[in-house]
């Protein structure tokens, strides 16, 4: 857990609690672990900061930035605010609000491959530890098989079972899981 000054807390209680239309856009892609099964958290106090969004996991930090923001005295305060959680490890991503309300599924992009590149790899379920069932030969990719989806068994446990080859659609696509996955993962 990064230190954080405790007197903020009220303060980041509050500002859960009147969020801007951006952040309730950008909060209901990012809660309930919808980007690789990771943790999110909203107004989250950090240091002497309180963070719009942050994944611990990641090291990762999301800033909306309001029409107020483009103020000078305001970029000031954000490059030293920047500067201090990068000293911290945590990779610090800007937005401004027009951007999440009108490209959601652009900054929904970029967060996905900013974390993707940020957390380690998972570990092998396969047998003998490959990495994933691309890298096996075919007669070890028949033994990760669950028997009940085997092709010889589904005729005779459900006639009408078909084969379906990708039953999830892409994440950007309209109809879409709503989350992202890593590729080759269900």
């Amino acid at each position: 857990m990064k230190p954080y000054n405790p007197v903020l807390k009220p303060y980041s209680r509050n500002l859960r609690t009147n969020m801007t239309d951006a952040e309730q856009l950008l909060w209901s892609k990012l809660r309930r672990k919808q980007i690789l099964g990771l943790q999110f958290y909203r107004q989250k106090p950090i240091a002497n900061y309180i963070v719009d969004f942050y994944c611990a996991a990641a090291n990762l930090v999301i800033e909306l930035d309001g029409s107020q923001h483009f103020e000078p005295d305001h970029q000031a305060n954000d490059t030293e605010r920047d500067r201090a959680l990068e000293s911290m490890g945590i990779k610090v991503l800007r937005f401004d609000n027009r951007q999440v309300l009108t490209e959601t599924d652009a900054v929904m992009t970029v967060i996905f491959n900013v974390v993707e590149k940020k957390i380690p790899p998972s570990p092998p379920f396969a047998k003998g530890g490959a990495g994933n069932a691309s890298e096996l030969n075919p007669t070890e990719q028949d033994d990760l098989t669950p028997p009940f989806f085997s092709n010889d068994e589904t005729s005779s446990i459900c006639p009408t079972f078909e084969k379906v080859e990708d039953p999830i659609s892409p994440p950007l696509q309209k109809g879409g899981q709503g989350g992202f996955l890593k590729k080759g993962t269900t």
